[in-house]
C-alpha cells in the first residue's frame, strides 16, 4: 500500500479520530460521555440513512424500523439469557439476520415503486412494526418497556464509548470505500438518472435492494449499540421521529458526503441536550423545539448543499479555477 496515493482528507480524518480517542481521559464526566456516545450511534444511524438518500436517491420514511429491530432483538436476547458475552454476540447477529431479512423482503416488495410511493409504504411498515411491539407486551414490554443487564465489562462508559467510537470508525471507513468502489459509483449513476443507467444494461433494481439490505444492518446495529447504552428499551425506536432525525441529520450535515451525517448528528444532539437545559433560564426556551426548527432553517438557508457538501462544493470551485488559471 502506497501511502502517497492515500488522499488528504484521509487523513484530517484518521487524525480527528485519534483525538476522539483520548475524550474519555479530558472528559471523566458520564453525562458528557453519554452525549457523546449519541452523537457516535446516530452518527452510524444517520450515514446508513445517506447511503439510500445521499448515494442512491431513495427517501424513506421508515428506517426507523430497522433501527428498532436492532434495538429489540439485543434487548429481548440479553433479557431473556445470562448478562455474559455470549449473549451479547447472540442478539448482535440476531439484530443483524431479521435487519438483513426484512430490508430484503421489503426491497423486492416495493423499491419497484416510485419514490413517494415507497416513501409512504416505508412508513407503513415502520407503523406495523411499532403496533407489534406496543401489543406484543409478553415480549417487549409494550410502551412502558423494561430493563436488562450488562456483561460487567460494558456497565463502564469509557469501555462503551470505545466501543461506539471504534465502530463509528470501522463504519465510515468501510461507507466511504463502498461507497468509492465501482458498486457505489452505481448507485450514484441510478440516483442521477435511473432510466439511463438501466438503459445501460444495468439491473437498477437488485443494486437497490443491495443498498437496502446494506443500510438496513447498519441501521440495526446503530440501534444494538443505542440499547446497550441505555440499558433500557421501548417503543419509542420505532417512533418516526428517530427517522424525521436522521433525515435532518443527512441534510443539515450534507447529503451524499458521509461526513456529513456525522456533522448533523453531532450539531441535532447537542441541540437537542443545549437547548432543553436553557428551559430553566428562559420561557422561551421551553418551546426549544421551534429554536431546534428555526436554527435547521437557517442552516437549509445558509447552507444549501448542507454544511460539508457546502464546504466541499466550494473548496472543488478554488480547485478548479486555480487550475483554469494555471
Amino acid at each position: 500500500m502506497n501511502l502517497r496515493h492515500i488522499e488528504r482528507s484521509t487523513w484530517i480524518y484518521i487524525a480527528f479520530a485519534l483525538l476522539l480517542f483520548i475524550v474519555p481521559f479530558l472528559f471523566t464526566g458520564r453525562s458528557m460521555l453519554f452525549m457523546i456516545m449519541q452523537v457516535f450511534i446516530f452518527g452510524i444511524f444517520a450515514m446508513s440513512y445517506d447511503l439510500l438518500l445521499g448515494y442512491t436517491g431513495i427517501i424513506s420514511f421508515g428506517h426507523a424500523m430497522f433501527f428498532g429491530i436492532g434495538a429489540y432483538s439485543a434487548a429481548i436476547v440479553m433479557d431473556l439469557n445470562d448478562s455474559t458475552l455470549i449473549s451479547l454476540a447472540a442478539g448482535v447477529l440476531v439484530a443483524i439476520i431479521i435487519a438483513a431479512i426484512v430490508s430484503f423482503i421489503a426491497g423486492i416488495l416495493t423499491l419497484r415503486l416510485k419514490s413517494h410511493f415507497y416513501a409512504m409504504l416505508t412508513l407503513a411498515l415502520a407503523g406495523l412494526f411499532l403496533v407489534a411491539a406496543e401489543k406484543w407486551t409478553s415480549l417487549t414490554g409494550g410502551g412502558e418497556g423494561f430493563t436488562f443487564r450488562l456483561p460487567e465489562f460494558l456497565q463502564d462508559s469509557g469501555t462503551m464509548y470505545m466501543i461506539c467510537l471504534i465502530s463509528l470508525v470501522i463504519f465510515f471507513f468501510g461507507l466511504r470505500r463502498f461507497t468509492k468502489s465501482p458498486l457505489g459509483k452505481v448507485l450514484v449513476a441510478i440516483r442521477e438518472n435511473e432510466n439511463r443507467t438501466e438503459s445501460l444494461g444495468y439491473q437498477v433494481l437488485h443494486y437497490k435492494v443491495i443498498v437496502s439490505v446494506i443500510a438496513g444492518v447498519i441501521a440495526s446495529f446503530a440501534g444494538v449499540l443505542y440499547v446497550l447504552s441505555l440499558r433500557f428499551i421501548d417503543t419509542s425506536v420505532f417512533a418516526v421521529d428517530v427517522t424525521l432525525d436522521a433525515l435532518l441529520m443527512t441534510i443539515i450535515g450534507g447529503v451524499g458526503t458521509l461526513i456529513g451525517p456525522l456533522i448533523g448528528a453531532a450539531l441535532v444532539e447537542f441541540a437537542h441536550h443545549w437547548l432543553s437545559d436553557l428551559a430553566d433560564v428562559h420561557w422561551i426556551f421551553e418551546r426549544w423545539i421551534i429554536l431546534y426548527g428555526t436554527v435547521y432553517i437557517l442552516a437549509v438557508i445558509f447552507f444549501p448543499l448542507g454544511i460539508a457538501g457546502t464546504i466541499q462544493s466550494k473548496f472543488s470551485n478554488r480547485v478548479t479555477k486555480g487550475l483554469t488559471k494555471k
